[in-house]
């Protein structure tokens, strides 16, 4: 842990803003590779909305996100990293390079800061279904659940246009709902969904149903027209949560995401970004592996050993009482939760 205090500041090696697979994973490599790590986690995000988890391997569908978030908490506390549910409020560079990490609660110094903060999708009106119910934003995660079900689409522009039509390829009842908007697609994409066979209905939505399960059965219509429906896909964008990046300096790309390089660093040296917040597919495995990248990349960056021969001519050799090159308390941590490891083992046998 870093020897610094600000006002009576904790220090930190890492600060990983945000609680999802991306930010988690993040703060998991960081802390296992010896950095002393904080996530502050305001609580809520995509991940967390998840009433089952797909396509994440030796995940059972069963487990919901609540349930995926609430165990990989648990296991980077297990192996010394420090969990807030805060909300950032800012950050800031300091002259030394590194970063105050200010929270409605706390404030706290780092060395590196990984931003994970996401992005809200945009939610159209109700009537709607519940989230996981029957209103899905993954098309990747959930199409294979309607599988020669009846599938909605919601929206007006390309994108709704473009997912109605992949939809297709899951099943042969696919509506494309544009809720009373003037369709805002192109005509190359007016001319691909006109020889598709998509129904597009174009009333607003008035009333649904839901059946004993939770699940939604039915919407209504201003023509008096009642549609089956499993389930399917609002499509009218997302707001990247970038305001701390902005505030950085980090470049962002037309799309409201951060600008980074495949190791999550972005243009202000000592940030990095991962997770919905990049460009890329906003999938939970890709996410992981992301926050792997930078978490690998930090250490990296940060590990005191090797010396390079530059620091040797300038530092002189490693002195025996240097090493380890990790602080006391994760060091006690790792012996504590290897010998947890090791009961465990002894009483399996």
């Amino acid at each position: 842990m870093t020897e610094r205090d600000h006002e009576g500041s904790t220090c930190y090696d890492v600060a990983v803003v945000g609680g999802g697979p991306a930010g988690l994973t993040a703060a998991l490599y960081a802390t296992r590779l010896g950095h002393d790590t904080v996530v502050i986690d305001r609580g809520v995000g995509r991940a967390a909305m998840m009433a089952e988890t797909h396509n994440v391997i030796g995940i059972t569908e069963d487990v919901s996100g609540t349930e995926l978030l609430e165990t990989a908490r648990e296991q980077i506390q297990a192996y010394g990293a420090t969990y807030h549910r805060d909300f950032v409020t800012g950050i800031d560079r300091q002259e030394d390079g590194s970063f105050l990490v200010e929270s409605n609660g706390a404030v706290c110094e780092a060395e590196r800061v990984v931003l994970a903060t996401g992005f809200s999708d945009e939610r159209p009106d109700p009537p709607l279904p519940p989230t996981g119910r029957g209103l899905h934003y993954c098309l990747h995660c959930d199409a294979y659940m309607f599988v020669d079900e009846s599938v909605y689409v919601m929206g007006h522009g390309d994108s709704a246009a473009y997912v109605a039509m992949i939809m297709l390829n899951f099943t042969d009842e696919v509506d494309l709902l544009t809720r009373g908007d003037e369709p805002t697609w192109s005509e190359e994409t007016d001319r691909m969904l006109r020889a598709h066979p998509v129904d597009v209905i174009h009333e607003e939505i008035t009333g649904m149903n839901k059946g004993p399960d939770g699940w939604l059965e039915s919407f209504e219509f201003e023509d008096g027209t009642v549609r089956n429906y499993r389930g399917g896909f609002p499509m009218y964008g997302a707001e990247y949560n970038n305001d701390l990046a902005a505030d950085l300096g980090c470049d962002l790309n037309d799309d409201g995401t951060v600008v980074a390089d495949d190791h999550g660093r972005t243009s202000v040296d000592g940030v990095y970004a991962v997770g919905d917040l990049v460009q890329g597919h906003n999938q939970i495995p890709v996410a992981m592996g992301q926050g792997a990248k930078a978490g690998i990349a930090i250490h990296m960056d940060l590990r005191p050993f090797p010396r390079s021969v530059e620091d040797i001519e300038r530092e002189g050799p490693v002195d025996p009482a240097e090493v380890p090159g990790m602080s006391r308390s994760l060091r006690d941590t790792a012996r504590t939760f290897r010998e947890g490891e090791a009961a465990e083992s002894t009483a399996d046998d």
